[in-house]
């Protein structure tokens, strides 16, 4: 009885852990952004660029361009990913974005330099935009009559829709940028700019009893609430209550549960940008960069918003709102399975299991990955870790791909937005290549001939790209005959 109410608490912990550092700054801008790109973007801008009909040249070199420059994980990722698909991008296309984003954007690769060294650095982006490459490649070569049939309701769908409006755009601009301002790590984003301590004697003692309840270990990825996080959670609590009755039926109009929610909404995402830290028997309230970032985005929202037609102000939130619904749930079963499994895993497994580069140990390192997820970035400082305790590069590096990809509650969330077939290949793909990059980086690192290992990766994709080439051009006459 007494493991089974520890599996739980873990279960537990992680869920409010979770709920309260990574929800507000990077869960909730994507949702919007997600409900954005479905109701204000029209079919053709998607296609231009990532649609199945745009040559591979062209979608996959800008599917991994635009995921580059998304600082987020594989959860935050997953809506955006929703949008993107669900207005036509090509499942090639739309799998090598939700591959690239977490795994080879700019700030991870530049996180995994500074902390594991250069070469590292170079191995993962490489390796991660080829086999991320390959996978869009597979995915579109397995899935092609799939595409053609998405292509048609896509089409029926959106119909209507033949520009988008400007103010739509500047909207879509304005989300992005809180997005971006709510994740990124940089000066002067971290910076504080002022600060003022609050005479609230009872914040440190609630302190105390949060870390008891939720132990923080970096070790296990435990990372414990805060006071901060404390107030965030009961602050999410009332948006779900409020959005629940303000946006099931917005499409017939606002009602004053919407305002409610919208503001608690952009109220609580403030919250999350300040420094609320117990300190001296009280609380000290910083004022960040971010709070001032996130604010003026918040401004350019309303600004916006305010100025778009009531239909696709309407139509934004509620999908929005449908995308929140789809994939949230998931996202919370996911989260509480992981910490119940994470009570079982040991570190010290991985590190006796993966010292050397061989097939077994890359595929432990995957797996690892799968039940081991950790917020965007944080993955690298851990990796360092198990590289100081003896894991080899290899699998270290499979690990460093696998988990921004793999984590249990990102792929029930994919699941529900392309279905389990597509999802179950889409898993498959990610794991084989994750521990062909090991094995390929470890041999690097084990002195194999290196020209041989980067010709052979470079054939593989380009011949598996002019593979599905040739199917593209077999199949389209058929596709537009129909």
């Amino acid at each position: 009885m007494a493991d089974l109410l520890h599996l739980l608490a873990g279960g537990l912990g992680n869920l409010a852990a979770y709920l309260a550092a990574h929800v507000l700054l990077c869960l909730l801008p994507a949702f919007f952004i997600a409900g954005a790109m479905a109701a204000l973007i029209p079919k053709q801008s998607i296609t231009r660029w990532l649609g199945r009909g745009t040559p591979g040249h062209i979608s996959y070199p800008a599917a991994a361009a635009a995921g580059s420059l998304l600082a987020v994980c594989s959860c935050t990722i997953v809506p955006l990913f929703a949008g993107v698909y669900r207005k036509g991008a090509g499942i090639g296309p739309a799998t090598t974005f939700l591959f690239f984003a977490p795994a080879g954007n700019i700030m991870a690769i530049a996180y995994t330099g500074s902390v594991l060294g250069l070469e590292f650095a170079a191995a993962r982006f490489l390796l991660c935009l080829l086999f991320g490459i390959g996978i869009g490649l597979l995915m579109a070569l397995l899935f092609w009559r799939d595409d053609l049939r998405h292509d048609r309701q896509t089409d029926a769908l959106f119909a209507e829709q033949a520009r988008i409006d400007p103010v739509a755009m500047r909207l879509l601009l304005a989300l992005l940028v809180l997005l971006v301002a709510g994740t990124l790590k940089l000066w002067p984003l971290t910076a504080t700019l002022a600060s003022v301590h609050l005479p609230l004697s009872w914040v440190e003692p609630w302190q105390d009893t949060l870390l008891r309840w939720v132990p923080f270990d970096a070790a296990k990825g435990e990372e414990g609430v805060s006071f901060q996080g404390s107030v965030l959670i009961a602050l999410l609590v009332l948006i779900a209550v409020s959005a629940k009755q303000g946006l099931d039926d917005i499409v017939e109009g606002a009602n004053r549960w919407t305002w409610v929610a919208l503001g608690l909404t952009a109220a609580t995402l403030l919250v999350a940008t300040l420094g609320l830290r117990p300190r001296d028997g009280g609380l000290a309230l910083e004022i960040t960069g971010r709070f001032c970032a996130v604010a003026a985005a918040l401004l350019a929202i309303f600004h916006y918003g305010r100025r778009l037609d009531a239909q696709l102000w309407r139509s934004w939130l509620w999908e929005s709102w449908r995308f929140v619904k789809q994939i949230f749930p998931l996202l919370i079963i996911g989260v509480f399975v992981v910490g119940v499994v994470r009570q079982l895993i040991r570190p010290e497994w991985i590190e006796s299991l993966a010292g050397q580069n061989d097939l077994f140990a890359n595929a432990v390192a995957v797996v690892f990955g799968v039940f081991m997820y950790f917020p965007s970035l944080v993955e690298v400082p851990v990796a360092r870790m198990f590289l100081d305790l003896g894991m080899h590069p290899g699998p270290l590096l499979a690990y460093l791909m696998a988990d921004p990809e793999l984590s249990l509650q990102s792929m029930l969330m994919v699941a529900a937005v392309i279905g389990r077939p597509k999802t179950a290949a889409y898993v498959g793909w990610v794991a084989l290549f994750s521990i062909a990059a090991g094995l390929i980086y470890g041999a690097w690192i084990d002195g194999a001939n290196r020209w041989f290992l980067v010709l052979g990766t470079l054939g593989f994709v380009a011949a598996l790209a002019l593979t599905v080439n040739r199917l593209h051009e077999r199949v389209t006459p058929g596709s537009h005959a129909t």
